[in-house]
């Protein structure tokens, strides 16, 4: 199957992960984890102005700034980018040592510090070249009010009564009832 990117390019779906024979995007609920939440995360980025432009005009200038049309990085630690600054962002990544912040939290960080701080690209720097092949005919995605919506539709939610042992009491991988007397609930215990 291909790959394609939807809203903005640089992250990259399975097609038969996103969209079904169709061509239709499929429930949330069938589409994997890490794509989903990359599509949810897309529906707040799409309108967004690039990283570098607002970094040289500034919140007083926004209107100035140039939409993202590219994507890198993770969910959340993500750079946005037009495609006049794509080249800028490729030469601090492969020549000044941004790939070593692949996946970390500080990507997006770096990247900033680094243009801020008067990082560009050489002049005859080349980016990507990204292959288009019909872009109008991929759907739309989804809004984010309607993806509240699909991830709300079929919520049976439960209240348990975590003071209270049988059958809405917690239990271990085992099926073995935990014993909540033990446990001090006003406590600070780890995350993960």
């Amino acid at each position: 199957m291909a790959k394609v990117s939807v809203g903005l390019r640089g992250w990259r779906f399975e097609e038969s992960e996103v969209f079904t024979a169709d061509g239709e995007f499929k429930p949330l609920d069938e589409i994997p984890e890490e794509p989903r939440e990359r599509l949810v995360r897309l529906t707040h980025l799409v309108e967004e102005p690039c990283d570098a432009c607002y970094l040289v005009h500034g919140e007083g200038a926004i209107e100035r700034c140039t939409p993202a049309a590219i994507v890198y990085g993770e969910p959340g630690d993500e750079i946005l980018l037009c495609e006049a600054h794509e080249a800028d962002f490729l030469y601090w990544y492969r020549e000044q040592g941004g790939k070593a912040y692949r996946g970390e939290p500080a990507f997006r960080d770096r990247f900033h510090e680094w243009f801020h701080g008067g990082g560009r690209a050489p002049d005859d720097y080349g980016g990507l070249d990204h292959v288009e092949t019909d872009p109008e005919s991929l759907p739309s995605p989804p809004s984010p009010e309607e993806i509240q919506q699909r991830l709300n539709e079929g919520f049976d939610g439960r209240k348990i009564d975590l003071r209270k042992g049988g059958e809405d009491s917690e239990q271990t991988d085992d099926g073995d009832d935990i014993d909540l007397d033990d446990v001090d609930l006003g406590a600070d215990y780890p995350s993960r």
